[in-house]
């Protein structure tokens, strides 16, 4: 793959690291959503931008199974019905593959711009089945969700991309 000018060469992705990665991002959601706020409106879903995350950068590994599968234990944690999030979070898992290769030749804040629109769907996708099961329109407020999530983006990268970011062996004479 030619790479941008200026990117810096990164290690293979612990696989371990991934799995651990996307697990704790289902206990961090398990946690907000029994802490202080409850499930407010505006509490972003971690779990949904760390898929997102590696679908885009490791879609071999995590891809549309892995966020079904996490998408069920979300809904078993919830109570709510049960394939709401897994519906979601495999349309979440199924576009940033089909956009990974594109999204990935910009910049980190140009890259969470784009993934918005992901977040949105998810978003509005789960609002269609609750309401289609009874519940009344949740609100405009709802759309602050995953505003919060694609500036959750950078922070994201920064540290899911870290163990990658170092050198094997540093060396004087190795630049790379």
């Amino acid at each position: 793959m030619i790479m941008r000018p200026g990117q810096q060469l990164l290690l293979p992705a612990n696989p371990v690291f991934i799995w651990l990665s996307l697990i704790m991002a289902l206990l961090a959601n398990m946690v907000l959503n029994m802490g202080l706020f409850g499930r407010a409106a505006w509490v972003p879903d971690l779990l949904a931008v760390v898929l997102v995350f590696w679908s885009v950068h490791q879609p071999l590994r995590v891809g549309v199974g892995a966020a079904f599968f996490f998408g069920l234990a979300m809904d078993v944690h919830q109570g709510s019905l049960l394939g709401q999030h897994a519906l979601a979070y495999t349309v979440l898992g199924f576009g940033a593959i089909a956009m990974h290769r594109r999204l990935l030749w910009f910049p980190v804040p140009q890259q969470a711009l784009q993934v918005l629109p992901l977040f949105i769907a998810a978003n509005v996708l789960q609002w269609l089945v609750r309401m289609a099961a009874g519940d009344p329109f949740p609100g405009i407020e709802n759309f602050l969700s995953p505003a919060i999530e694609a500036l959750l983006w950078p922070v994201v990268t920064v540290l899911l991309l870290a163990p990658q970011r170092r050198a094997p062996d540093p060396d004087d004479n190795r630049p790379l």
